[in-house]
């Protein structure tokens, strides 16, 4: 599978409007953002965890990025409520689950050659909070009060999904789960929605010139 797969032109894709597509585990449904490959996959979802669901144990080759949007995201080693973000680097492997039920943003072998940090934020209530920033990548989450105007600059590749509130792009009106990807020197410039908005921001390669290869 390859779904919008060509990082030199811009995308916008209101995720909260999409299906669910069902995983291979059962209560496990999908929104694809980005795809390369089949169930082993360059990627960029939206998951969703019915309650009492897993996914069966798995290694992360290419490591695995997530952000927890809603409910409590779960695996042997923890609990993380909605606004956690963590990155599980090449290597390690988990149990994904959860009882109650959630919804993550998550990233797939999407990781460069040496990027072996594990993390771990809880949620914090700041209006910027950087999540992760090595040098070559800076990953953040921001906050525009109501009417504010939405600035971002792009000086190396830059994505983003809507967390809460909304904005309007030109004349699109962007809401919650909206998602978004900018080829370099394309600036993100919107006005926050009348409950702001608050994303989760990358600003790096689209991908890293030296990303993991693929099985």
């Amino acid at each position: 599978m390859r779904l919008n797969d060509d990082l030199s032109k811009p995308v916008i894709i209101h995720a909260g409007r999409m299906d669910w597509v069902p995983s291979p585990a059962a209560g496990v449904d999908r929104r694809m953002l980005f795809r390369i490959g089949g169930e082993v996959a360059r990627a960029t979802s939206i998951v969703r965890y019915a309650p009492g669901s897993a996914f069966p144990r798995h290694a992360h080759g290419g490591g695995e990025e997530i952000l927890v949007l809603e409910g409590v995201f779960q695996d042997e080693h923890g609990d993380y409520p909605a606004g956690c973000y963590f990155r599980n680097p090449p290597g390690t492997s988990h149990v994904p689950a959860s009882k109650e039920g959630c919804t993550i943003f998550v990233r797939l072998w999407q990781f460069r050659e040496g990027d072996a940090a594990q993390v771990v934020r809880q949620p914090g209530a700041e209006p910027t909070t950087v999540l992760f920033d090595d040098g070559h990548e800076a990953v953040r989450l921001q906050h525009w009060a109501a009417g504010a105007a939405v600035d971002a600059d792009n000086p190396r590749g830059l994505e983003f999904l809507v967390l809460s509130g909304g904005l309007t792009v030109g004349s699109e009106r962007l809401e919650r789960q909206a998602w978004g990807r900018l080829p370099v020197g394309t600036r993100l410039r919107g006005v926050a929605g009348p409950a702001g908005a608050r994303l989760w921001l990358r600003d790096a390669p689209l991908l890293h010139s030296d990303v993991l290869a693929m099985p």
